[in-house]
């Protein structure tokens, strides 16, 4: 049977050999020998180009994954992520705001103003869909997707009156090409704030099994929703300030490892973070090859392949629910296929 184990481990070694790979990959040829030989030229490359864009591709994936697993589970939805609850376009909203009346703030400066609007714009579409009182699977994220056009529809209205469209297109189109040393620091924000979503997820996991069910246990359903929901927000903000705008990530990456391992968040969490470095790992290096010496964006490339997986998870989720598949142990009398959870051997 492949374990749960396994299936990390797997991850882990397989994020490590793609990140070491990642290095080595770009216009400018970097090579093993002249880095250990002390070549200075190369050296200034890997420390101020290559390794920042890993480490803020490694925070990116992790983040916007645990992000989307964290306001899946407390919304009780699977198509509800960063990109479809109004937290990419809030953020956004809120840098906009800090170019018109901070233009001359730090990066810093510029992510304190989307903190606020992400968490606030997130907040007002939890509290929506929570007062609609006939909700399906499909609908839920269509209100956030319409709440965020909304949102978007203001901030390039205010952008192109003020004349800010230029100066905010940087943070509409995700992009690693002008992360360098001194310009991304703030993305190491996401691991203070995954460590509590790892430290929480038990909370997280009985909220998202409702108010009534929450109250029983003791847990206050309105205080851990409203936690969980600021640190998905936070995390959002953070990778949008530094990258921009990427959708898709929080959306795909846990439901195709709740496909194998369920929704518990406690034992999803890791393998949705790895999984999700290895997802932008992947498709940033595919942006960076696929026209050499020229760069695709990362919102490109995670944009055709999101899109073609949301349509196959969309099939499946209608058509199973929150199933997840298995396979089934060896020696108890069922082949190695795999079979839905729930499912019972003939």
């Amino acid at each position: 049977m492949l374990k749960s184990k396994h299936i990390t481990l797997g991850l882990f070694f397989m994020l490590a050999i793609l990140s070491v790979v990642s290095l080595f990959v770009g216009v400018i040829d970097l090579n093993l020998r002249t880095l250990l030989q002390g070549d200075i030229e190369h050296l200034e490359i890997f420390l101020i180009s290559r390794l920042p864009r890993l480490l803020a591709i490694l925070c990116t994936g992790v983040g916007m994954s645990v992000a989307g697993l964290i306001m899946q589970q407390l919304c009780m939805n699977k198509f509800v992520s960063p990109s479809t609850g109004a937290t990419i376009s809030s953020a956004q909203f809120g840098i906009l705001l800090a170019l018109l009346f901070m233009p001359s703030s730090s990066l810093w400066g510029r992510a304190l103003f989307a903190f606020a609007a992400a968490i606030l714009g997130t907040w007002a579409f939890v509290y929506f869909i929570q007062k609609i009182q006939f909700k399906d699977v499909v609908m839920v994220p269509l209100v956030g997707i319409m709440f965020g056009n909304i949102i978007g529809g203001v901030t390039s209205y205010l952008a192109y009156k003020f004349e800010m469209t230029q100066a905010l297109s940087s943070w509409l189109v995700g992009h690693f090409s002008l992360v360098i040393k001194g310009r991304y620091e703030i993305v190491y924000l996401v691991l203070p704030l995954v460590v509590l979503a790892f430290i929480f997820a038990g909370h997280f996991n009985i909220v998202g099994m409702g108010r009534d069910f929450s109250q029983n246990l003791g847990v206050n359903y309105n205080i851990v929703l409203f936690f969980g929901i600021s640190i998905a927000a936070m995390i959002t903000a953070s990778v949008v300030v530094v990258v921009g705008s990427i959708s898709y990530i929080g959306l795909i990456v846990p439901n195709v490892v709740a496909m194998f391992k369920g929704d518990n968040i406690k034992g999803t969490l890791l393998d949705t973070a790895l999984f999700g470095g290895i997802f932008v790992l992947v498709c940033d290096m595919i942006g960076r090859v696929l026209i050499a010496p020229y760069e695709l964006p990362i919102e490109l490339i995670v944009g055709i392949v999101g899109s073609i997986i949301f349509v196959a998870l969309l099939f499946y989720r209608l058509k199973n629910g929150r199933r997840s598949i298995r396979l089934k142990p060896s020696g108890s009398g069922c082949n190695t296929a795999p079979v839905m959870q729930g499912g019972q051997c003939e």
